[in-house]
């Protein structure tokens, strides 16, 4: 009677993993606009969620075995059943040895060799192939707000971002705040944003819609507020964007840029940039003292 208990805690843990594993699918499918990892919208995010899962269903190779052997081994070495063989003695069995040291050793390797190809196939500087000409967009983090620098519309943004669909996205990404990440999870993966450096990240929208960007890196006081819009629209109505934001009667220059530079929590703001060169001003800030230090 004192072993029923643990052979009834067994087929309990087996149905609840069951259960679990039966309503994962719909549980997934069901929170899809909150795990925009698993459900993305561009190219890149969507190889990168391949090579996500492609890399769990190797791993699930050993680990799903290894729960199922959990059960039968409870189950046949029971104290009850007599006709087991228990043999604490047993070393050095060839069979076992190749099974749990040489199968690991293979997927192991499988899963260097794919994620080194991927890693290559999929460096966040390596441009995208496409028929439509490559936007560039400089991205600056600052406290605790994005902005977006469109040099060749000479415009820029406040914590909204406006890409064509379809259309590969060069991004020249700095900070002129503590380090930060920037990150639009349904496009692809986060690329840190430091002061006097510069890093890039390519992404292409295959679909339209908002998206939300984020900051990826705890940034102080005003990192939960530190969020933006990622819209993904058609060639034209990208273009009636740009059209709007050249009528903006807000002016951004290097003098304006340094008042916009200093901490808070800004809304959506739209601009006329005055000066193309404003990110290789910010760049310069941290290259060489400033006046007065």
């Amino acid at each position: 009677m004192k072993r029923k208990p643990v052979r009834l805690m067994l087929i309990a843990t087996a149905i609840i993993l069951l259960i679990f594993l039966l309503m994962q699918p719909l549980s997934v499918y069901h929170f899809q606009n909150y795990i925009s990892v698993l459900f993305p919208k561009g190219m890149i995010g969507i190889e990168q969620r391949n090579l996500l899962l492609i890399i769990q269903a190797i791993m699930l190779l050993i680990v799903i075995p290894v729960y199922i052997l959990t059960f039968i081994f409870s189950w046949r070495y029971r104290a009850q059943n007599t006709k087991a063989t228990y043999d604490p003695d047993l070393v050095d069995h060839k069979i076992a040895e190749v099974i749990w040291w040489g199968l690991p050793l293979v997927l192991t390797i499988v899963v260097s060799v794919l994620t080194w190809v991927k890693t290559y196939q999929l460096d966040p500087y390596k441009p995208i192939e496409s028929k439509n000409k490559t936007l560039n967009i400089q991205v600056v983090a600052l406290q605790w707000k994005w902005l977006f620098i469109y040099p060749e519309e000479q415009v820029a943004s406040i914590n909204f971002l406006q890409i064509p669909t379809d259309t590969p996205v060069h991004f020249e990404i700095t900070a002129d705040a503590p380090m930060n990440s920037f990150w639009i999870p349904h496009l692809g993966g986060q690329i840190y944003a430091m002061p006097n450096m510069k890093t890039e990240l390519h992404l292409i929208a295959n679909e339209g819609g908002d998206f939300r960007g984020s900051s990826a890196n705890i940034s102080g006081e005003g990192f939960a507020s530190m969020h933006f819009i990622c819209r993904a629209s058609s060639e034209q109505e990208y273009k009636n964007w740009l059209a709007e934001v050249k009528k903006s009667s807000n002016n951004l220059n290097f003098k304006a840029y340094n008042q916009l530079a200093k901490p808070s929590t800004n809304e959506v703001a739209l601009y006329k940039l005055e000066d193309k060169n404003l990110f290789d001003q910010i760049m310069m800030k941290y290259m060489h003292p400033q006046k007065g230090e």
